[in-house]
């Protein structure tokens, strides 16, 4: 039986390799809605190879090219604005992906998990914003949440089926990132092109320079709290420069469960889109006799500060220290992108609004919205000043 898949987030890179998968089993999926943020050339293509119901452009500037460009193909409904990437997360579907990067996919997320689908996501800021909020809208809902993220994915199918009672606790890897075995010193001379070089994972430039930060590791420490109940005593991060152990699970008898794999985003997403069957994908193979060794170490949290200040995030009471984290380092990276700050300066700043914001009760969406503008504004203005 053909799925309905609808993607927020479609011209993103893993919107993109989403599609790769897609195209692969025609006959498997049908494509409800795609969704971009601001380019609209590469949406114009996709929806002409995919045929979708719906398309939405965030960027309203760009909807009127997007409308002409698609006037011969009446059978596609166009729109444009915030709203509309709402609309297309509220279509009826059987999955909807999330890849909208940061805090803007927060909104059109929770509106498709209401759906009370399948939700497949990427977007490990939402979950690290929203929190409970969006796990009891899960349970409410009767959602199926999958996680895209490869660490997470790993950890998803080395829990499934699994009695969690006997969980000692889970591994989280990390390849190191471009500064792995950089000093501080040299760091802080880092440029954003040398940031966004990731040594074994494609991927888009703000998720790159996380990567290089080890700031999307501590993320995903804050989204693996969550979607598997787990306190932060019970999740741990290594580093693994070879990418091939993506996540492992260790119990109570002494057994460890490890998911391997290619360092290739099309796998998880695969695992997404057949679950819970397991369907052919285009992406790398692993070739386990080409293997000579597989590294692990623990990671310097001096040079690396995000994965210390996690754990007092995650030690803080409620979510706004988790909102602040994540919103504080989507206004830091785009300085860094954009070489007002330098490397180091992204993790000296967010450390200094976390030590130095005032942490209100956050309990409803526009909770999280209005703190996460105020932020915005805070970090905003501070890089400013320094500048």
């Amino acid at each position: 039986m053909s799925r309905s898949v609808s993607i927020l987030g479609a011209t993103g890179s893993v919107g993109r390799q989403t599609l790769d998968v897609i195209a692969q089993h025609a006959s498997k999926f049908q494509i409800v809605a795609l969704t971009a943020g601001s380019n609209v050339d590469m949406l114009i293509q996709q929806a002409r190879a995919f045929k979708p119901k719906f398309v939405a452009i965030a960027d309203e500037a760009a909807y009127p090219r997007l409308k002409e460009a698609l006037a011969d193909m009446p059978a596609i409904a166009v729109a444009g604005g915030a709203k509309a990437v709402v609309e297309a997360a509220c279509l009826d579907t059987d999955i909807t992906v999330a890849a909208i990067v940061g805090v803007a996919g927060l909104v059109p997320v929770m509106e498709a998990i209401k759906r009370g689908k399948t939700v497949a996501f990427a977007n490990k800021e939402t979950l690290v914003a929203a929190g409970n909020i969006m796990m009891d809208a899960v349970a409410k809902y009767g959602t199926t949440l999958l996680p895209i993220d490869s660490e997470h994915n790993a950890i998803f199918q080395v829990l499934h089926g699994h009695d969690l009672k006997g969980l000692r606790r889970i591994v989280l890897t990390a390849s190191g990132g471009p500064f792995r075995e950089w000093s501080t010193e040299r760091m802080k001379k880092a440029t954003p092109e040398q940031a966004v070089a990731h040594p074994t994972w494609s991927m888009g430039q703000k998720i790159s320079v996380d990567s290089a930060t080890l700031m999307n590791k501590a993320l995903e420490v804050i989204e693996a709290h969550h979607l598997f109940a787990l306190p932060s005593a019970k999740i741990d991060v290594v580093i693994h420069p070879q990418s091939v152990v993506h996540g492992m699970a260790e119990y109570a008898d002494g057994s460890f469960l490890a998911q391997m794999g290619p360092a290739d985003m099309r796998t998880p997403i695969t695992v997404c889109l057949g679950w819970p069957e397991r369907i052919d994908t285009s992406g790398a193979r692993m070739d386990v006799m080409a293997l000579s060794k597989l590294e692990f170490s623990a990671p310097d949290t001096v040079r690396f500060p995000a994965l210390r200040l996690v754990r007092q995030v995650l030690a803080d009471a409620g979510l706004a220290s988790a909102i602040l984290f994540n919103t504080a380092n989507e206004v830091a990276v785009a300085a860094f992108l954009k070489r007002t700050i330098g490397f180091c300066d992204i993790l000296d700043n967010i450390e200094r609004m976390l030590n130095d914001s005032h942490k209100p009760a956050i309990s409803t969406l526009e909770d999280i919205l209005n703190f996460d503008a105020q932020i915005r504004e805070t970090m905003s203005e501070t890089i400013k000043n320094a500048a």
